[in-house]
């Protein structure tokens, strides 16, 4: 990125900050439906790819009006999760967590109190931010991975923002150690990670069968659980009306035998955890790029993968920020924040 626009583009998240928390909710809220109306109709790539993942949620027997009600109710769900990105620092905690519906808490609770650390997985879905938000609240300060974004001061910015919430963020690339490294030694001192984890973008993922169709997930969570003891936990975010739902799973046993078997049967148990909620909650589902290997091989062959594109504002890509590690090696991370 050149100077010039990674600085407009820096300018452009402050300046947006800045306005949106402005605005009165209802203003603001209206803005952003209107813009993912328009996105919509407008039917860019990543609108398409959507629509692609989606049908596959949806099943055959979904029809075009169904599909575009759904689709239609997925860019507004999108376009939510950055209006409250830009407003949340300036909205009342207290009011927020009153409106966090969460079930399965008790799991988190015993999960901490076992002292072996916990690994909690999750799709892009709902807001990743109130949740943290929820889980530091509570108790429990968390580390998590993210990639770096150009500029640089766009990074910090982000950063500086999870971390005001009570995150500890670890650069994937850039920082004094592996994020791999650190994500053991936290767990192992019966601390708290959380990773985005169901888009694999090295191609070294783990496959797994996923709403009937092959794809690969990220092998890192179940990886950090199975070697440094710590727990698997899946967890499915969503909007509730106007607040903000969560479902926290038990633990994933990851059984005995090598470790390669061990992470594949975790990675398919969290794909089939995530796989679940997003069927109950699909318009909260923001995977706005290619998941599925065939649209890999589709656009291989030369025809429309699509998603291809940034989804976010100003280019920005919330779905691109996860990082796999290749289960039999276990180098890099296993996920990252993947949302600015």
């Amino acid at each position: 990125m050149k100077p010039a626009a990674g600085w407009l583009s820096t300018a452009g998240y402050v300046t947006g900050w800045r306005l949106i928390r402005a605005l009165p909710a209802p203003v603001a809220g209206r803005l952003f439906a209107a813009a993912a109306d328009l996105a919509v109709r407008r039917d860019g790539r990543s609108v398409r790819q959507l629509r692609r993942n989606l049908q596959r949620v949806a099943g055959a027997a979904a029809g075009a009006a169904e599909l575009d009600r759904l689709v239609r109710a997925g860019m507004r769900s999108y376009a939510r999760y950055w209006l409250e990105t830009f407003r949340l620092p300036s909205m009342d905690v207290g009011q927020v967590l009153a409106a966090v519906r969460t079930d399965g808490a008790e799991h988190v609770d015993q999960a901490m109190a076992a002292g072996r650390g916990a690994v909690f997985a999750l799709p892009h879905s709902g807001n990743w931010d109130i949740a943290g938000l929820w889980l530091v609240r509570r108790g429990y300060p968390f580390s998590t991975v993210a990639e770096r974004l150009k500029p640089e001061s766009l990074f910090d910015r982000f950063v500086a923002y999870r971390e005001s919430l009570g995150m500890r963020v670890l650069p994937l690339t850039g920082g004094p150690q592996p994020p791999t490294t650190v994500l053991a030694e936290r767990l192992r001192a019966g601390e708290a990670v959380c990773l985005v984890a169901d888009r694999d973008l090295s191609r070294n993922g783990v496959d797994v069968e996923f709403f009937g169709e092959r794809t690969r997930m990220p092998a890192g969570p179940a990886l950090l659980a199975a070697t440094t003891g710590a727990a698997l936990m899946p967890v499915h975010l969503y909007f509730d009306g106007d607040g903000w739902g969560q479902w926290i799973g038990p633990p994933i046993e990851l059984g005995d035998g090598p470790l390669r078997d061990r992470v594949r049967r975790g990675t398919q148990a969290l794909a089939d955890a995530f796989e679940a909620g997003i069927a109950r909650y699909p318009q909260d589902w923001h995977m706005l790029q290619r998941l599925w290997l065939a649209d890999f091989d589709q656009a291989g062959s030369g025809q429309d993968g699509s998603g291809q594109d940034g989804s976010g504002p100003a280019g920005s890509d919330r779905n691109g920020g996860e990082s796999a590690g290749d289960e039999s090696a276990g180098d890099e991370p296993a996920a990252t924040v993947g949302r600015p």
